[in-house]
């Protein structure tokens, strides 16, 4: 190509990126092939004249800052948004596609209940997913008030269905009316079977509830205000699978800890992944606390929240 004066490259360029001219509409305008055109716009870019700017929505740096603060395990950042459903739609595929790279024959799959893992259980129905020999269980009990939607047992199935690998069911609620009902439960056939399950964790997906605000019992009308209040008073800032647990990650003394039935805290932190989603300013303590506890060792979240947690 012969030497060619720069506001020749600089008008080439604006009609192409600026105007959305077609190069062949440029050629002619110039008086020029097609080809020249097109080496005109590659010497733009080489000179600096044109620069392209492509945004991200990939969080590499935030996640590995995430990952070495609290010693995790991997951290996956969504983008922000100010509709909370959009952030755990966003969370719900990030979830999704994290299990498809972890998840393996011969595993057994654990879930708590929530909103955003309900998500994740619609993402997965609409998708084609591997055929997988696993079990997926329960790793809390059912609370009673719910639509069905959201009802452990429920999403268990789905995210199995999904999967075309087994589910199973408890038959317990969250939180039993007296602890002599938890303790006749405990001893009963179905509840063996589901612990026996617990044993033999992988992988526990559960939700970050936040005790004083929108923490999935309230939500549910397990707990009465008295009930909430009460537990502020312990300390508590965040509950993952209806147990709750201080800024350090330390189960603490409830009216509720002699009636629940859920996967005990300690297993979480021994589990090959432990991942929980959630996001949210108002549940940066309860995550926190999850975080420094060892409860969870995969945080799905979105940018905002991430960032709180780095300036805490």
């Amino acid at each position: 190509m012969v030497p060619v004066e720069k506001r020749i490259l600089i008008k080439a360029a604006n009609m192409y990126y600026m105007d959305h001219m077609k190069q062949s509409e440029i050629a002619k305008r110039m008086g020029v092939d097609r080809t020249t055109v097109s080496k005109y716009l590659k010497k733009a870019l080489e000179y600096g004249i044109v620069t392209i700017n492509v945004e991200s929505d990939s969080y590499e740096e935030l996640e590995a800052a995430l990952e070495r603060r609290f010693g995790l395990r991997e951290a996956y950042i969504v983008s922000k948004s100010y509709d909370m459903q959009v952030i755990k739609r966003n969370m719900a595929h990030a979830g999704l596609n994290l299990l498809r790279r972890i998840v393996s024959d011969g595993q057994v799959i654990g879930l708590a209940w929530g909103t955003s893992i309900r998500e994740l259980t619609r993402c997965a129905r609409r998708e084609r997913l591997p055929k997988l020999d696993a079990d997926f269980v329960p790793i809390d009990g059912g609370p009673e008030r719910i639509d069905s939607d959201h009802h452990v047992n429920t999403l268990c199935y789905e995210l199995a269905n999904a999967f075309g690998a087994r589910s199973h069911y408890i038959y317990a609620p969250a939180i039993t009316r007296t602890a002599e009902i938890r303790e006749a439960i405990v001893h009963d056939v179905n509840y063996e079977k589901i612990s026996n399950f617990w044993k033999q964790l992988d992988i526990a997906i559960v939700g970050i509830g936040a005790p004083v605000k929108s923490s999935n019992l309230v939500w549910s009308g397990d707990f009465g205000r008295e009930a909430i209040d009460s537990m502020t008073r312990t300390g508590a800032v965040g509950e993952i699978c209806s147990i709750f647990y201080d800024i350090n990650g330390k189960p603490v003394k409830t009216p509720f800890t002699d009636r629940t039935i859920a996967v005990p805290l300690e297993k979480l932190s021994t589990l090959p992944y432990s991942i929980g989603m959630a996001a949210s300013r108002e549940k940066v303590p309860a995550i926190m606390g999850a975080l420094r506890g060892h409860l969870i060792n995969v945080l799905i979240t979105d940018e905002d929240t991430a960032k709180i947690l780095l300036n805490e």
